[in-house]
């Protein structure tokens, strides 16, 4: 029999995304500070954030299978998280603007000592965006629980030139090709 899984977040993204796996999993909500430390890079955050939550889930559900994830807009090095309101949302869109932004998306499925992690780059670009636009993008979806206030999945991939990715799903905050990989190796058996 094949141990829980459970997913260390709840965002409803990564819920809906492992959804299309087709497995058994619960959610759980990971207690973990998601501030950066003094110094970290997005990468590292990004990093630091999925083995976090994984670890704060599987200490209290040592037998189950935790997979944890976290995603960091990188502009220019400068971590840009969630907007949480509309003025943020227009600031940091208008911040992207004309601009390439890269999404450091880590994951890291963990049971006990072991641990599996992966980590995705997707490089997106952003096109000239005036205010009106801006203003009429946020107003329509209301992005502000996603990273670089956008959802790719909706009306805000009307907001790029290009998408430069290995895998679109780590973009919405959960790279299932990698997910995928991890779970086959910690002995799921996946299609």
């Amino acid at each position: 029999m094949t141990p829980a899984l459970i997913l260390a977040s709840t965002s409803r993204y990564r819920r809906e995304l492992l959804e299309r796996l087709r497995l058994d999993f619960e959610v759980a909500r990971p207690e973990v500070d998601e501030s950066a430390l003094p110094g970290e890079t997005p990468s590292v955050l990004a990093r630091r954030l999925a083995a976090a939550k994984a670890t704060a889930i599987s200490v209290q559900s040592p037998q189950a299978w935790v997979i944890g994830s976290d995603q960091v807009a990188d502009l220019d090095g400068r971590a840009l998280g969630k907007s949480g309101g509309r003025e943020a949302a227009i600031a940091q869109l208008h911040e992207m603007s004309g601009r390439p932004v890269a999404f450091r998306t880590a994951v890291c499925v963990m049971r006990g000592g072991a641990s599996f992690d992966a980590f995705d780059t997707t490089l997106v670009h952003f096109r000239k965006l005036d205010h009106a636009e801006v203003e009429r993008y946020v107003d329509a979806e209301q992005p502000f629980d996603c990273a670089g206030s956008f959802k790719s999945e909706g009306l805000g991939i009307a907001l790029f030139d290009a998408i430069e990715t290995q895998d679109p799903t780590a973009l919405i905050g959960l790279p299932l090709i990698a997910t995928a990989r991890l779970l086959r190796q910690a002995g799921y058996a996946l299609p």
